[in-house]
């Protein structure tokens, strides 16, 4: 998992940079809380994720100070690990935060790649070796909501076949990113908590 939230930090006098989602978000997701229909949802505290059969949901935990930092769900042989950031209502942070990614994932020796993905721009990166030694491919994908972003790091089969990246992008959009209405520093991660059952 890469952390967006510490490393490198924007210029002050950057451009307002425009928001990167699908013109559909607000009727196929990532949803606001404000444009979520009712029903089940597991809730997470910053995001809501909708319950399907023989999905695998696991939270990421930071070790040194116990707070989940992301979701990760597992489904048909595909992981997407999800991530809300808070942003400004005015503008988007996907743009300069993939640059972060980008520059981080490059250092680290991954052969980064940027296309254009269903749901826009896109970082497909081939990591040096995962956890068998063998290289590991991952996309990264990410839209601006009002106010906040959500980042997903796609894994396993959906990472290197597009018909699974479509299932793997679907299960993306169904999720609900809640803000809150507390100020928040662009880039902060949205805190996420334990669902009171599953």
């Amino acid at each position: 998992m890469t952390d967006t939230t510490d490393d490198q930090q924007l210029p002050e006098d950057e451009e307002l940079v425009e928001k990167s989602a699908p013109e559909d978000r607000s009727e196929l997701g990532p949803l606001d809380e404000g444009e979520a229909p009712v029903r089940p949802y597991v809730d997470l505290g910053g995001l809501r994720i909708v319950p399907r059969p023989g999905m695998q949901m696991r939270l990421e935990v930071e070790e040194k100070t116990k707070r989940i930092v992301a979701v990760t769900l597992e489904h048909e042989g595909s992981t997407v690990q999800l991530q809300p950031f808070a942003a400004p209502r005015s503008e988007g942070i996907w743009g300069p935060v993939r640059e972060v990614l980008r520059s981080q994932l490059e250092r680290q020796g991954a052969t980064v790649e940027e296309t254009a993905g269903l749901l826009g721009p896109e970082l497909r990166a081939r990591l040096q070796s995962g956890p068998d030694s063998m290289p590991r491919a991952v996309r990264i994908i990410g839209v601006d909501g009002p106010r906040w972003m959500l980042q997903g790091l796609i894994g396993g089969q959906a990472a290197i076949d597009d018909v699974q990246a479509a299932a793997a992008i679907d299960l993306f959009r169904s999720t609900v990113v809640c803000r809150g209405v507390e100020p928040m520093p662009p880039r902060e991660l949205i805190p996420l908590r334990a669902p009171k059952s599953v």
